[in-house]
């Protein structure tokens, strides 16, 4: 089964929109990381808002290792309304996300990344479709703007690697607790 992966930029108040508002370390090791987070990923999920705004800007950027990425990757945009999908490998997405991805993930081929689109990541959150956590989190209080988490309920999450950079920002690897979340679903359906 392929690992659906969210990727996301965070102040330590846990806000996650506008990271470029409030994320001032942009050294190296941001850029090695997310190097490492997409060499996995076949697929990206895109939440419209996040489609809109990327599309002007990703496909004539040079900023890497995400430009090339980003353009050559399958791009998955959930939208209930019609979009002009002219970026290259992408594909509308109308039925609901959960179930979208739950049989994305039983297909063949790497990780499936979530690169903002905070409300996405949140449902999928919320729906336990989310196997990693890769998060940058700033030494930075953002005050306001969307924040990740949500009503998610309790989740044991388990380290596997953490980072911090010369600019004090952390680079954290977590996984879902797969045995819990397994205990917990069955008591949701009981």
């Amino acid at each position: 089964m392929r690992a659906v992966v969210l990727y996301e930029l965070l102040s330590l108040d846990g806000v996650a929109e506008e990271p470029s508002d409030w994320l001032f370390d942009d050294g190296p090791e941001i850029f090695d990381n997310l190097g490492i987070v997409i060499s996995s990923q076949d697929d990206i999920l895109l939440g419209r808002g996040t489609y809109d705004y990327w599309a002007d800007f990703w496909p004539t950027a040079t900023v890497e290792p995400f430009a090339s990425f980003i353009n050559n990757t399958m791009k998955h945009v959930f939208s209930s309304a019609p979009i002009d999908a002219q970026w290259s490998n992408t594909t509308v997405v109308s039925e609901p996300a959960v179930d979208y991805v739950a049989a994305l993930k039983q297909g063949d081929g790497g990780d499936i990344g979530i690169h903002g689109s905070i409300g996405l990541a949140g449902s999928l959150l919320e729906a336990k479709l989310v196997d990693e956590l890769r998060l940058v989190v700033a030494p930075t209080i953002a005050g306001r703007g969307k924040r990740l988490f949500r009503d998610l309920g309790a989740q044991k999450l388990r380290l596997v690697e953490e980072h911090r950079t010369d600019g004090g920002a952390l680079l954290l690897h977590y996984r879902f607790d797969q045995e819990t979340r397994a205990s917990s679903v069955e008591e949701e359906v009981a």
